[in-house]
């Protein structure tokens, strides 16, 4: 899911398989990282399932530390946890494999590094081709002499770790194309009666449905600079194509049960359901966890807010505005802070007048106000804003709707505080200071594949368009900024919002050469099929990326609820999961934006204030 430009599966379609083919569970486990958790366990969840959380680590043969060419090559190893606790220690370690001393390409460790991380509670899986014991006693296609005591060897190191909780693991779904996995698997078995440990039985899942390995072979080829037309070159010349067991075979679905049943024994399904009956059913996700803002002395956080609002209202309302036109913004002002304060905002809107405040007291200046934000009067009176909400009539519950409020889910409100850009890393670490260093940081975002550039991405890759034509169709469809109300209009109405839908829906004259939708809502024309793909693949992750505003603020220590993961770009540590994710799990998001627009207005009040 999050295994980018590789897993191709969104939470939903995870969660609607699993249905499909009557399976009470399913298991994710990205490469590397655990960003896609969140959305996993709710779509899991809302669909009355079972989510097991877990992770693809990468593993080095040497000491993470050791940097170089010999150390490079890894292995895979899978890790469940089993429980709460276990999905604690998964964070840690996840967090640990993103160590700068340790990230060498990618997020790694080494089997004794990770035997002092664990701490218990997760199960250990290895087995399949790639893992550290596949690539123990697998040279290429062939079984390596002494394959027996070196892999009894390595499982009983695996047992030091995880002792009744390492599976192995036999994987045979692909096994008519690749029959090295068949080698494989009758060796599993051997070694599973040789150190008594039980076999379980594994798919390799990519995407949901055979019919989307199609799709998965786009984002391969996209990721791997290639046409269709290199690697039909390079199969009928038998050349090696990497990952090109996904080119030949469509297996890499989720199987049904009866798929399973028809390679694996009774013994190796029953120990799968095992396992799945061994993770117990926990709560991954929280409330808000907002750092208490300190407050003057004998102030609650509620008190004080009240407070700068009165004094607010002295300067910008008593003495201001008539006293005949007073009574809106006294029953705006209790209206807002009775909804503010009853879902236990009070911190969060004293926390941002508080980077507000610093802003101008080093003579920077911040923005007046960005977007709904501008239609709260408790921002305006506190010194947030600089807009009077009633005298432009602005709404405050486009700011912030209390129906949105659920017993188990607060939502949060979202203010844009606008600061010069060339002081956003003076303004983030004064925030470190007042909140302390592990408990703020900036985030990870995700880019997605959007409209013109999932078109792009299939035209490409079918390589019998010229660059010219390509262009010609794709300027037709528009960017995701200009049409993003009626695209929310489309998720609202239908689950799903696409741009080239939208692009045939309302620009169809100026596509119809390619493709257009018929009477009965189906894709036609000579290019329909790439469209349709360019559809199904709207929305998928295609790389990661640091978030441009986000910075995350929680009242504990963030590596202790979300993955860290190493910036190589920054050389910095971010909190490893998406905005709303991080929010889901009770860590929030504050947007400060850099604008070198305000860096202008600057530099021009320096020069005046100086006479030049």
């Amino acid at each position: 899911m999050f295994s980018l430009l590789d897993g191709l599966s969104k939470p939903e379609q995870i969660a609607e398989r699993c249905k499909e083919i009557g399976a009470p569970a399913c298991a994710l486990t990205d490469h590397g990282n655990i960003a896609g958790t969140i959305k996993f366990y709710t779509a899991m969840k809302k669909a009355g399932l079972k989510p097991i959380l877990g992770c693809e680590l990468y593993i080095c043969s040497q000491n993470p530390k050791i940097k170089e060419k010999e150390n490079k090559k890894l292995s895979h190893f899978l890790v469940l946890a089993k429980n709460y606790s276990g999905w604690k220690n998964l964070i840690k370690i996840v967090s640990s494999s993103n160590n700068p001393e340790y990230y060498y390409h990618k997020p790694r460790l080494d089997l004794p590094t990770l035997k002092d991380l664990h701490t218990g509670d997760l199960i250990g899986i290895t087995g399949h081709l790639g893992s550290t014991l596949a690539d123990q006693i697998l040279d290429g296609d062939s079984l390596v002499d002494g394959w027996e005591n070196i892999g009894v060897e390595h499982i009983s190191y695996l047992k030091s770790i995880f002792g009744d909780h390492l599976f192995l693991e036999a994987q045979l779904i692909d096994k008519d194309n690749l029959p090295i996995q068949e080698t494989l698997t009758n060796c599993i078995r051997k070694l599973a009666q040789l150190t008594n440990t039980k076999v379980i039985c594994t798919p390799d899942a990519h995407y949901c449905r055979k019919e989307d390995a199609v799709d998965q072979r786009v984002l391969l080829c996209n990721n791997l600079k290639i046409t269709f037309s290199d690697i039909s070159r390079k199969i009928i010349n038998d050349q090696d194509i990497p990952m090109g067991c996904f080119f030949t075979s469509d297996n890499y679905h989720i199987p049904s049960q009866e798929e399973m049943k028809n390679i694996h024994t009774e013994e190796e399904i029953s120990n799968t359901n095992f396992v799945c009956d061994l993770v117990e059913e926990y709560n991954i996700l929280s409330k808000p966890k907002l750092p208490l803002f300190k407050c003057p002395p004998n102030f609650s956080q509620d008190e004080y807010l009240r407070e700068l609002c009165r004094n607010g209202w002295r300067d910008k309302i008593a003495n201001v505005v008539p006293k005949e036109n007073q009574q809106p913004y006294l029953d705006r002002i209790k209206y807002e802070l009775e909804v503010l304060q009853g879902a236990g905002l009070s911190s969060y809107f004293l926390i941002v007048q508080d980077i507000v405040n610093y802003v101008k007291s080093q003579g920077w200046l911040p923005g007046p106000g960005r977007g709904s934000a501008a239609g709260c009067l408790v921002s305006y009176l506190i010194g947030i804003t600089n807009i009077d909400p009633i005298k432009y009539s602005l709404l405050f519950e486009r700011f912030y709707n209390e129906g949105r409020n659920t017993a188990d889910n607060i939502s949060m409100p979202d203010i844009d505080v606008d600061i010069p850009i060339e002081k956003r890393e003076m303004v983030i670490q004064y925030i470190k200071d007042k909140y302390g260093s592990d408990k703020v940081s900036q985030m990870v975002t995700f880019n997605t594949i959007k409209g013109r550039g999932a078109l792009k991405d299939v035209l490409r890759v079918y390589g019998n368009i010229t660059f010219e034509e390509m262009n010609k169709i794709t300027k037709n469809i528009p960017d995701e900024s200009k049409i993003a109300d009626d695209l929310q209009e489309m998720k609202e109405e239908t689950g799903e919002a696409s741009i080239v839908r939208w692009a045939l829906e309302n620009d169809n004259d100026k596509l119809k050469e390619w493709c257009f939708i018929d009477e009965n809502g189906q894709l036609q024309g000579p290019l329909s099929k790439r469209f349709e793909q360019a559809i199904r693949l709207e929305g998928t992750k295609s790389n990661q990326s640091k978030h441009a505003a986000g910075i995350a603020i929680s009242s504990e220590p963030l590596n202790e609820l979300c993955p860290m993961v190493y910036d190589s770009k920054n050389d910095q540590l971010i909190a490893g999961m998406e905005m709303q994710d991080l929010e889901s799990i009770g860590i929030i998001k504050f947007d400060i934006l850099g604008v070198a627009l305000l860096d202008k207005v600057m530099t021009i009040r320096d020069l005046l204030n100086e006479g030049v």
